[in-house]
């Protein structure tokens, strides 16, 4: 393991995971032999005894991850943890602009820019009116007070889709316009295929461009192209903007306007994806669906004309995050192998946290994303859903990670009490969203297959069409078969209840449950 490797996958894991990059180095850059490593060096020095420790434990078989891990992954996931979790954190807006520099694009990969213009006034109020009754309908009291109501707005994404031919440093091909080469995309496109993908970053990091690799692979392993939308952010646009424009980009593809770069989608062609946070606006966008054709609602009035929102193909998840409240028994027992911090180390970390211009909030409110009295919203911690029935097939990857028992829970209860087709994939000793940060892991490799192999499957009609619950062992990727109903022994009372607890005293109320 060379120097030069181990800083460009630290940084590049890093930037993605959301952490704090050593700020002497920049994550967007590739590495080389001088000032760079140097300074990634010197930005090592203070964990060098992390480092030193992880290596001897892994080496003597004594770590929770040797059994699972190689000592290359089990290092970064060591330095990773403590990036994220600084004993200094810097401001909000201050991680925020130096983790929004959009990488240089190049390599197999087309991309191409597309906004989905502003609604109609119409429209608006009308997507507003939608939003409002189904905020305070889903509420568990049915009293919830109505959060302040974003503005319907603009929705900006990426076309993205596998360029066979090129090589890993072709650039775009320049002079042309967004919408030639959403054409060039479309020429290799094979299959039928069309990805809503949202990407991670707790609902405050990220961007379409730091998961164009993501978007990529599954462009090529399904063979069809991706929409990865620049949703709203937090804490600037706290919810419900951004599950506003998940809706917006997917009547976008329902319903294009005169001169957009595709034709009409249909919802049997769709499936939403996404990673962490990305994951919850799916699901989050997906029960919306569910809850207005339940309840009569399920057309609305779009750009003068009156259109069906329609129930897409499937939803293909990554290491969803479904209760942001961090209050199930994997968050505190699962840390070992995982560079999340465990709820005690964040709330540490968030009280030391320096103020600024975005954050603390005004008013304040204890969650970047969300409101206070809405973080047990089923729209928000989507793990508290009273019903999927009705869903399409759902996909749900995840690993030895924090949010392992909000997800097995989730894909226990949509089998078993709502009769959801779920395929779920549980990594022996993969941390959280494995697959995107550790590309060059087998484990990854055949995340990637399943993820995608999953999508096209219920778009094309291929392949399986029951429900599956495998365990995939680390190393040797041998699939063991489980039992649905075996998955997960949390039951719905105990989930609330610990989320409440989580609410009313923390970590440490929730640990005497």
């Amino acid at each position: 393991m060379t120097t030069t490797t181990l800083q460009e996958e630290t940084l590049t894991a890093a930037s993605l995971a959301g952490g704090d990059v050593p700020p002497t180095v920049s994550s967007t850059q590739p590495p080389t032999s001088d000032p760079s490593t140097y300074k990634f060096l010197k930005a090592m020095l203070p964990h060098l005894p992390l480092l030193l420790r992880t290596a001897v434990l892994h080496l003597l078989r004594l770590s929770p991850q040797s059994p699972y891990l190689d000592l290359k992954t089990a290092l970064i996931v060591s330095v990773l943890r403590a990036y994220i979790n600084p004993p200094n954190p810097k401001t909000i807006s201050e991680t925020k602009h130096f983790l929004n520099r959009f990488p240089s694009i190049k390599g197999k990969i087309w991309v191409a820019t597309y906004s989905i213009p502003t609604p109609t006034p119409e429209t608006q109020t009308a997507i507003q009116s939608l939003f409002s009754s189904a905020i305070t309908a889903l509420s568990h009291d049915g009293k919830t007070r109505l959060p302040s109501m974003p503005e319907v707005r603009s929705v900006e994404g990426e076309w993205t889709g596998y360029r066979a031919n090129a090589t890993s440093s072709s650039r775009l091909p320049e002079g042309l316009s967004q919408g030639e080469l959403y054409s060039e995309m479309m020429k290799e496109a094979t299959g039928k295929s069309t990805i809503l993908y949202f990407h991670g970053g707790a609902y405050w990091l990220m961007d379409p461009a730091t998961h164009r690799p993501t978007t990529k692979t599954l462009a090529k392993v399904t063979g069809g192209r991706c929409f990865s939308v620049r949703y709203r952010l937090a804490p600037e646009d706290p919810f419900p903007a951004a599950v506003m424009d998940g809706l917006v980009a997917y009547l976008g593809l329902l319903y294009p306007e005169e001169g957009a770069f595709h034709a009409a989608v249909p919802a049997e062609e769709i499936v939403f994806a996404g990673d962490s946070a990305g994951g919850n606006l799916c699901l989050s966008l997906l029960q919306l669906i569910l809850h207005l054709h339940r309840s009569g609602r399920k057309e609305v009035m779009y750009n003068g004309r009156t259109v069906d929102i329609p129930i897409p193909a499937g939803l293909a998840l990554n290491s969803p995050w479904t209760d942001v409240t961090h209050s199930s028994p994997s968050c505190v027992s699962n840390a070992p192998f995982d560079y999340l911090p465990e709820p005690s180390v964040l709330h540490s970390a968030e009280s030391k946290r320096p103020a600024c211009s975005i954050w603390p909030s005004t008013p304040k409110r204890r969650h970047i994303y969300v409101s206070d009295e809405l973080m047990t919203h089923p729209l928000v911690s989507v793990v508290l859903a009273k019903s999927w029935e009705g869903a399409p097939p759902v996909y749900i990857c995840t690993g030895w990670e924090l949010l392992a028992d909000e997800d097995k829970y989730l894909a226990k209860k949509m089998w078993e009490e709502d009769g959801v087709r779920v395929r779920l994939e549980e990594y022996e000793g993969m941390p959280h969203c494995f697959g995107l940060i550790f590309p060059g892991l087998k484990e990854a490799r055949r995340c990637f297959s399943g993820w995608g192999g999953f999508i096209k499957e219920v778009v094309e009609g291929s392949g399986e069409r029951g429900s599956r619950f495998l365990t995939v062992r680390a190393g040797t990727l041998e699939e063991v078969e489980r039992k649905g109903e075996e998955v997960s022994r949390m039951r719905g009372e105990v989930v609330r209840r610990r989320m409440e607890g989580m609410l009313r005293g923390g970590p440490e109320a929730v640990a005497k449950l």
